[in-house]
């Protein structure tokens, strides 16, 4: 039997460039980050004596498209990488990865490798979810790989000798869980005896997109006040590091219930309540922030950021970050309660082993050449 695996494809608008990648997410592990590597197929009779090149970008878009005005944009592209492709200035194929050398076996002598390395410290791709009114490209970080034929890195490229493909760079959850989420807080109330106390408790620290969140609420009424009503809910929060106080904050999930109260003085109330964050539940919600879309692939809420340094958060992108948030309601005279539990939600991490035999055969996915600049295809 021939295993197969899956190749991405892209052809510039006059066909004398096409790209191969062998995958479009790339996974940054903390402290290092998957190289990106592919294969560029070039057309002889029309290169000559012209060059090309490659380059990675990191384009980070935090306004809408259509309120640039008087040349102003909302817009900052980072080039992270750029290469030399064709003539390949090193004769060395000690750097060629597994899947570049069958693709070189495969397309013949006009297929040129390239590899560029992300730097630790990029942020992962964002979307941010537009509204049902805004058009353009969505708020949010993502990448991009340019291949062009041009004099030199700086040239600027023409669109009919350039292949834009766009990529992902994603992070999977840690394999061991932290320590669990737990905390005590307490209100004294200027002219009444005694306090409130309210411990909280998630079941655990790290929860996989779709998990049921158990919320486990302790309240101590040792105050005259009474409890009417009690709220937990997941917030989103986004801190976008181009901007000092850039934090927004967004609810995905919520349950309010009057279930065990009124809490009254000198009683108590333990309660289990459950949340589960979901794209499902908001999808009609602008501004929450998604993972990194590319087309034909299902996206999810945003998966927490981790970095190696929590306290260095000077990146070009956006952090992103949950808590749950749990807030008892005492009524007009009494104020309220809350705490708050950080925990982490992602991706479980996949079984990356992925092993291609020689007589493989490639299943190719293409893209359309003309979209190179199509802003709704988000290719």
């Amino acid at each position: 039997m021939v295993a197969q695996f899956k190749v991405f494809k892209k052809a510039a608008p006059n066909s004398k460039l096409t790209l191969y990648l062998g995958r479009r997410d790339f996974v940054d592990h903390v402290s290092s980050v998957d190289p990106v590597d592919g294969v560029v197929v070039i057309d002889p009779e029309y290169m000559r004596d012209r060059k090309v090149y490659g380059q990675l970008i990191c384009s980070f878009r935090y306004g809408r498209e259509e309120d640039e005005v008087m040349g102003i944009s909302f817009q900052k592209d980072l080039f992270l990488s750029s290469q030399q492709i064709y003539p390949c200035k090193s004769n060395s194929s000690d750097d060629v990865t597994k899947m570049q050398e069958r693709l070189i076996k495969k397309l013949g002598a006009n297929a040129f490798p390239f590899t560029f390395q992300m730097p630790p410290n990029a942020p992962p791709s964002v979307t941010i979810q537009p509204g049902n009114e805004d058009e353009g490209k969505p708020c949010g970080v993502e990448y991009s790989i340019k291949i062009f034929v041009g004099e030199n890195e700086e040239d600027r490229s023409h669109k009919r000798s350039t292949v834009l493909l766009n990529i992902r760079r994603i992070q999977f959850a840690p394999s061991r869980q932290g320590r669990q989420p737990c905390t005590v807080v307490r209100k004294d109330f200027m002219l009444s005896p005694g306090d409130l106390e309210l411990e909280a408790t998630l079941d655990k620290q790290l929860y996989y997109h779709g998990d049921k969140i158990a919320v486990n609420i302790c309240i101590r009424n040792h105050s005259n006040k009474t409890v009417k009503k009690i709220k937990a809910a997941v917030q989103q929060s986004t801190d976008i590091c181009l901007f000092s106080g850039g934090q927004y904050r967004c609810t995905v999930a919520s349950v309010e219930t009057q279930e065990g109260c009124p809490v009254n003085p000198g009683s108590a109330l333990q309660k289990v309540l459950y949340l589960t964050p979901s794209l499902s539940s908001n999808k009609e919600r602008r501004g929450v922030a998604l993972d990194g879309h590319l087309k034909n692939i299902h996206t999810n809420l945003a998966s927490t950021t981790l970095l190696s340094n929590p306290d260095n958060r000077d990146m070009f992108g956006m952090i992103i970050s949950y808590t749950a948030k749990i807030k008892l309601y005492l009524g007009a005279m009494g104020g309220e309660l809350t705490a708050e539990l950080p925990f982490v939600l992602m991706h479980p991490k996949p079984d990356l082993r992925r092993m291609m035999r020689s007589d493989s055969q490639a299943q190719v996915e293409a893209f359309r050449s003309d979209t190179m600049t199509a802003s709704k295809d988000y290719e």
